[in-house]
């Protein structure tokens, strides 16, 4: 098997690491693991190319890129250059430092690396490593992404449907913010909303009294409804989310026919 990763923690995240290892498990001896990832961190980005911008693409060794661009970018960049004319059979997003449950999904751009990746026709998931008390001060705060990471992939390989057209499936793992061994089993649910709480801004003055804004995040271990990601991730549980990029609100179609 041949795979392609990327993230949007950066070329040298640790999460990337992680990522991988569980790649190389996947493809085998005989398989091969790509990487191209952002230069320089990434996170937020969502879904963003550059568009109105050239990129600079680095070869840092055998099959690693570094390119100077989104999580999208770089999966642009090891379709159409790192490996053109031999595709990839799978895409891998992540390991992400940080959960992308809920509403995070909309802003990250982890699952826009595998969402680009699916509208180019590719099997591609995004993984990401919730933090929390339990977790973030082990040795290896990825533990449970790590030792869990490629069976459930290969679970979702051997139950993805095999044949897809347009907006084809893309899948958001999250793993809970437990040691390894303290993960309950995997859970595929759907994705959920934080309620009462929300990214907002903040404004501070420079010392030269010019005014910024830092980005605030909202509170990450705020249940959502019962059977969707973040719940079921802070129980100790592993979500798996099926996503299209297909942004209609089919359940909504009929109801506005009166307009037409």
């Amino acid at each position: 098997m041949r795979i392609l990763i990327t993230n949007d923690d950066g070329i040298s995240a640790p999460g990337l690491v992680v990522l991988e290892q569980i790649a190389q498990d996947l493809a085998g001896p005989d398989g091969e693991v790509w990487t191209v990832a952002p230069a320089f961190e990434q996170s937020g980005v969502a879904h963003c190319i550059s568009y109105t911008r050239p990129s600079m693409l680095s070869q840092l060794g055998p099959r690693r890129f570094a390119a100077e661009g989104s999580p999208a970018d770089c999966i642009l960049a090891g379709l159409h250059v790192a490996m053109k004319g031999a595709p990839p059979d799978l895409v891998l997003s992540g390991v992400n430092r940080g959960n992308n449950s809920a509403e995070n999904a909309l802003y990250s751009g982890t699952l826009g690396g595998a969402m680009e990746a699916a509208l180019q026709g590719l099997p591609a998931m995004a993984l990401s490593q919730y933090f929390g008390p339990h977790n973030k001060d082990l040795d290896t705060p990825f533990e449970a992404s790590a030792h869990h990471g490629a069976e459930v992939v290969r679970k979702i390989l051997a139950a993805a449907p095999k044949a897809e057209k347009d907006y084809r499936l893309f899948y958001n793992i999250n793993f809970p913010p437990v040691p390894a061994e303290a993960v309950k089993g995997s859970r595929v649910v759907r994705q959920g909303f934080r309620r009462g709480t929300h990214f907002s801004a903040e404004e501070q003055l420079s010392p030269n009294g010019r005014r910024y804004l830092w980005i605030r995040g909202g509170d990450q271990h705020v249940h959502t409804a019962p059977n969707s990601d973040a719940s079921v991730n802070l129980d100790g549980y592993i979500s798996v989310t099926p996503m299209r990029a297909d942004l209609t609100a089919h359940d909504m179609l009929d109801g506005f026919k009166v307009i037409e």
